[in-house]
């Protein structure tokens, strides 16, 4: 889960997801294009993604034609009440 927020990117995408109920990837990216000046591709967005998906830390689904992420604060939940502990 670390190694996946070591990432200034993929720390802008959980912010961003943190923030909203949920995205689409085309969401997303535009959000992140024009609120954080990022130049980056869906491709690349859809990379980190990934790995964010991995860690538990993103949920995507599909509706329809559109891939709907969800950001997954249960995880972090988790990982706080046990480092608590």
């Amino acid at each position: 889960m670390f190694k996946a927020l070591n990432d200034s990117t993929r720390r802008l995408i959980q912010d961003e997801l943190s923030k909203h109920n949920e995205m689409t990837l085309y969401e997303l990216t535009v959000r992140l294009i024009t609120k954080h000046n990022l130049v980056i591709s869906r491709q690349a967005i859809a990379k980190h993604l990934s790995i964010l998906d991995e860690a538990e830390l993103v949920k995507s689904t599909r509706k329809g034609k559109c891939q709907v992420l969800t950001f997954n604060k249960k995880t972090l939940e988790n990982l706080l009440e046990d480092w608590i502990k």
